[in-house]
């Protein structure tokens, strides 16, 4: 089937693949109305979020910056290591939730509105495409069209412009992972001074060039899983989009049948993944409103009122009591809840300003003679913050006796710096009367911050060191 013969949508298979397995490709209409509009403010301050939050800064650190290198993950002013990774599971629960909150409410709303795949998708990549080649009309045209000088130029300019969007959202992705004055200097010192960082970037653009100039609405009909987990997060009181088939059928020309719908098809021509929306709630239905939009233009222009497709539910376009307030959604809000507090109360405990870790040196696990018992322990500080630090340690709890080597001494961290020290403690043997527990305190200045580690000291038989006489 070439590019530009029509194909009527049904529920049998998806409409990007012909009967013989080959791609359909689509070349979605334009559309203008107030969901559009929306739609397209809301997809641009998304894409103006993504490109300056490496820009942002909170605490000293960007906004976002997953610093790989330094083992650091700020997070709009949170500073987790590695260490504390562990909180991020509840933030990703109840932010998972959140989103089965949004489609038991609303639908694929995300799919449409705010998922990065289709916002670059429909407010660049189509841009550029309808810059270059026009209308859908005249899409289908150049593609069918055999190779001439003005085809080529526009394909060698569209692709051109493919290439420079996807590389500044790969540059722009691989921010969050590099500090900024960092890339721009490997940006400037070339590819092979850092092969890594290129490879990366390299292989994101391909991959993007890939996915928004060919494969496009594939991804979302055949590789999203989210498109299929959805059908089990809905019920018949979800806010979709659909079709009002009381009002609408029978359809057929104005004049001559008595549904509103005069089977224009212009709902079909505008949708990004080629279905009909008449046929009701489909898997490939992205929930983007193209087709509201294009009906309600249809309608005006026809002296009938709007909203033949339009958001509703299940309930409500069978003219059947609607319902928002639903146990899964009292349930997945409780859900989305309890992840969030739970991320909220575990980062404001775990994610503080410092690290200290102490651990038994390698080796004999103490140390003794007829004098004292010593144990060896290492003491590891890490300095979240942007300025430097100064600690001090000493013995919070310890047996009469007890000592440690260097206490009260003050050390000082770089900003975002690591040290590692030796911790001698050591016991006279005449306090020494076995293994016993001990408390180190870490004091750290600025913020006034005391970390306590508890820990056991080991020693010998205390009769080995007391003999009879």
């Amino acid at each position: 089937m070439s590019a530009s013969a029509p194909k009527r949508p049904n529920l049998d298979s998806v409409t990007t693949i012909n009967e013989d397995g080959s791609r359909f490709f689509l070349y979605p209409a334009d559309v203008r109305g107030k969901w559009t509009v929306w739609r397209r403010v809301f997809g641009y301050v998304l894409i103006a979020i993504y490109a300056l939050l490496p820009w942002i800064p909170i605490n000293g650190n960007p906004a976002v910056l997953f610093d790989v290198e330094n083992r650091r993950f700020h997070l709009a002013g949170l500073t987790l290591v590695p260490q504390n990774f562990w909180v991020l599971f509840f933030g990703i629960t109840g932010l998972g939730f959140a989103l089965f909150f949004l489609t038991a409410l609303l639908g694929r709303l995300w799919c449409g509105w705010a998922c990065p795949y289709t916002v670059f998708l429909e407010h660049i990549f189509r841009r550029i495409e309808r810059f270059f080649e026009g209308d859908a009309p005249s899409r289908k045209r150049l593609a069918s069209a055999p190779w001439s000088a003005n085809k080529a130029v526009r394909q060698i300019g569209k692709h051109a412009f493919y290439a420079l969007a996807a590389t500044v959202i790969a540059h722009i992705f691989l921010s969050y992972f590099i500090p900024l004055p960092r890339l721009y200097d490997y940006m400037k010192e070339g590819p092979l001074s850092h092969a890594a960082a290129f490879g990366i970037v390299l292989f994101l653009t391909l991959v993007l060039w890939f996915c928004f100039g060919w494969f496009r609405e594939q991804f979302c009909i055949i590789m999203c899983p989210y498109g299929r987990l959805q059908s089990a997060l809905t019920d018949d009181d979800t806010v979709i989009i659909g079709y009002d088939l009381e009002r609408g059928e029978p359809r057929g020309a104005k004049g001559k049948a008595e549904g509103d719908c005069i089977d224009c098809k212009r709902c079909v021509n505008v949708c990004p993944t080629g279905i009909d929306i008449r046929n009701g709630l489909q898997l490939e239905c992205i929930g983007c409103a193209a087709c509201i939009d294009a009906c309600d233009e249809i309608m005006r222009k026809i002296d009938r009122p709007t909203g033949l497709v339009r958001y509703d539910s299940m309930n409500g376009l069978a003219r059947k009591k609607k319902r928002v307030l639903r146990p899964r959604v009292f349930a997945y809000t409780a859900l989305g809840l309890l992840g969030l507090a739970a991320f909220a109360f575990t980062a404001s405990r775990k994610a503080s300003p410092y690290v200290a870790e102490i651990s038994r040196m390698r080796g004999a696990p103490f140390y003794s003679d007829t004098a004292a018992v010593r144990n060896h322990y290492q003491l590891r500080f890490l300095n979240q913050r942007n300025q430097p630090v100064t600690f001090t340690t000493d013995l919070a709890f310890a047996p009469q006796g007890f000592t440690l080597s260097g206490a009260g001494q003050e050390i000082t961290v770089a900003p975002l710096g690591e040290v590692t020290r030796p911790l001698i403690v050591i016991a006279p043997a005449a306090s020494y009367t076995g293994k016993t527990e001990i408390t180190f305190s870490i004091h750290a200045e600025p913020g006034d911050v005391e970390i306590r580690h508890a820990t056991l000291f080991l020693g010998p038989n205390p009769e080995s060191l007391h003999p009879d006489p």
